[in-house]
């Protein structure tokens, strides 16, 4: 049985364009680069200040160089003007260069955080959230805060000091054109304001689409094979060109407020000129201003506007950026699981110096690579005790401590208790949806039972480390997963293995008729999901990385399930010498393949109904015994309607 799960693809509405704590947190990943930050911060000063530098070459050449012939004057003027334009194409590579590594950086910074976070929360994290949405936060949402640095906050503060260098400059050339060419000032920023607003929500429905784009992509290349196999290309494809209609559209409507913003305030900037030559005409024949003065302001206005104009755009990257630092931080507050490195620091600061966890003390006896054994050796097992567990995956009926809200849950354990140790099989069998699985995903904390608990050597394993819980099991599902990569890898995982001993774990279980079909033997590498070998054989694969693990614990969810009766026969062989001594917990749909169990459980709509060996339970006569008449082909109609 699976939990129920609630998908989300809408990105959330965009809030304020500045969050004084948000920006705050952003700054922890800057201050390891702050000398890059000032590097570029004086590099714009510098960049701002030279901006002056023409306007006034030119005042000098039209109002002293040219009336005095001054020829000598005017090439100096113009070999200052070539290298102030020189020193600022210098100074924009510089400031550029250092702004994108600062972004570069604590992207990269980021990034490795959200992933390695994302590795450390728990399964129903993962049952609520699609892959896609997941996929956005680390790629698109970061990439946002990388525009924040790379030409958003640090070249904001250029501008700014731009403005007010400029502002100066021009007040002390002459206040009256000054107050002339501010009259247009507040034009700008009403159409900067509008701008903000429309563009923000283009933005928001960009990300909203993009979102939806990305949850349907993996979705649908994950399952291609049920794709092609029900003839369902056309009516996908029809699905993702609506999806990309509307990510175009929202994207055209962006274009379109960018395209009517930036001649809005090209208008505006003509107008303030216009109005710059008119106010100036009369004092110039007055005799109160130089030509040279005017064309010197002109200028000065028109790298006035331009900084204004910046300042929009970067308001609506910062206002991005701070939506999608929101919803960054909002994943990183996600507690982890239970037990994982980050949720089980505090608990691990409480332990007495020199002691040991109880997890590292149950792997160190059973001799669990990777723990303070200095030898591998064979793993003893260990004995694992399920007490009155119950357990339901819709929480919202449950209070804490497992008391019931409203009426009871839907339970999908009731009361499951058992035993089972060193040496000894555990079967369970049932219908599909009584619970098999979930035994497993507890006995994992994959999930938190509700009620009762689970022990390990009689520590109950809400107290071990998840890490060290998990290094005493080896797990084979029915449904492997290999990465993409070489064979060795995929059978060492966290085990340090040679790749003789890699080689001879996969001969344990006849995996290596496997490498011996591949080309590069245990160095072949493999598609994604291990598409390039067949099922069955990822089955051997994974029975090879459980042997490889030398596992206290077994977990084997129809593990046979995948290959013919000569292999099986063969694993099986395999599998009785990686058995002797250990714990075993086996879930099974064919009743063959636990016949030699220490103990069968029969489930029932996530009761234990029966409990007994094979034979015991043959001859109760009860659901067992009918299930059992039913595979072997020996039942009638009403023994199959009972079970």
């Amino acid at each position: 049985m699976t939990a129920p799960t609630t998908i989300q693809h809408e990105e959330e509405a965009l809030g304020r364009a500045f969050d004084g704590p948000l920006a705050r947190r952003l700054l922890t990943y800057v201050r390891p680069y702050g000398w890059l930050v000032v590097g570029a911060l004086l590099v714009l000063m510098l960049e701002g200040a030279l901006q002056l530098v023409p306007p006034m070459l030119t005042r000098h050449v039209i109002d002293v160089g040219i009336p005095a012939a001054d020829g000598a004057g005017i090439l100096r003027s113009a070999l200052l003007l070539v290298a102030a334009l020189l020193a600022q194409v210098a100074c924009g590579y510089t400031e550029t260069l250092l702004t994108g590594i600062l972004g570069q950086r604590v992207m990269h910074d980021l990034r490795r955080q959200v992933f390695a976070h994302l590795q450390r929360l728990p399964i129903t994290f993962f049952d609520r959230n699609p892959v896609g949405r997941l996929v956005t936060r680390v790629t698109s949402d970061v990439e946002s805060l990388n525009e924040l640095f790379a030409s958003g906050v640090v070249a904001g503060l250029g501008d700014l000091f731009t403005l007010l260098a400029i502002t100066i400059l021009m007040v002390l050339v002459d206040w009256r054109l000054a107050i002339a060419a501010y009259l247009v000032v507040p034009g700008i920023l009403w159409v900067s304001r509008i701008f903000r607003v429309r563009v923000r929500e283009a933005y928001r429905e960009i990300r909203t689409r993009l979102a939806r784009i990305n949850a349907y992509l993996q979705e649908r290349i994950a399952g291609m094979r049920v794709v092609q196999l029900f003839g369902r290309e056309g009516h996908e494809s029809a699905r993702f060109a609506a999806l990309g209609r509307d990510h175009l559209d929202a994207h055209l409507r962006s274009i379109t407020v960018y395209a009517l913003y930036f001649p809005a305030i090209e208008i505006l900037t003509s107008v303030a000129l216009a109005a710059l030559i008119v106010a100036a005409a009369p004092a110039v024949g007055a005799g109160a201003l130089t030509v040279g003065t005017v064309a010197a302001f002109i200028q000065l206005a028109r790298r006035f506007y331009q900084p204004l104009q910046d300042l929009s755009d970067k308001y609506n990257t910062l206002q991005q950026a701070m939506a999608s630092s929101e919803r960054i931080f909002r994943l990183l507050d996600t507690p982890a699981a239970a037990g994982t490195a980050a949720a089980g620091r505090a608990a691990a600061g409480k332990a007495v110096e020199g002691t040991s966890s109880p997890g590292a003390a149950i792997a160190e006896r059973a001799g669990v690579p990777g723990t303070s054994a200095t030898r591998r050796r064979a793993s003893a097992g260990v004995t694992v005790a399920f007490e009155d567990v119950w357990f339901a995956y819709d929480l919202s009926h449950v209070a804490a401590g497992g008391a019931a809200r409203e009426g009871e849950p839907e339970w999908v354990l009731r009361g499951v208790s058992f035993t089972v140790g060193p040496g000894e099989t555990l079967a369970l069998v049932g219908q599909t949806g009584a619970g098999k699985t979930t035994v497993v995903n507890l006995l994992l904390r994959f999930y938190e039972p509700q009620r009762g608990r689970i022990l390990l050597d009689g520590v109950d394993i809400r107290t071990l480390p998840v890490a060290e819980l998990r290094r005493v099991v080896g797990y084979v599902q029915q449904d492997i997963f290999l990465f993409a990569g070489d064979v060795a890898t995929n059978i060492r995982l966290a085990s340090p293995l040679s790749d003789a001993e890699v080689e001879a774990a996969a001969a344990r279980v006849g995996a290596d008729r496997v490498l011996r079909r591949l080309p590069g033997g245990i160095h072949h590498r493999l598609g994604e999901r291990g598409s390039s070998v067949s099922v069955g054989e990822r089955q051997l694969l994974s029975f090879a990385r459980a042997v490889a693990a030398d596992p206290a614990l077994l977990l084997l969810d129809e593990a046979t399930s995948a290959v013919d009766s000569e292999v099986e026969a063969e694993i099986q062989r395999g599998l009785a010498v990686l058995m002797e001594g250990r714990t075993t917990i086996a879930i099974a749909h064919r009743l063959s393949t636990i016949v030699g169990a220490s103990e069968i459980l029969l489930l029932h709509h996530g009761e234990v109904r029966e409990r007994g060996t094979h034979r015991e339970l043959l001859e109760r006569g009860g659901l067992y015994a009918r299930l059992h008449r039913l595979q072997s082909g020996k039942w009638d109609a009403p023994s199959v309607a009972g079970a």
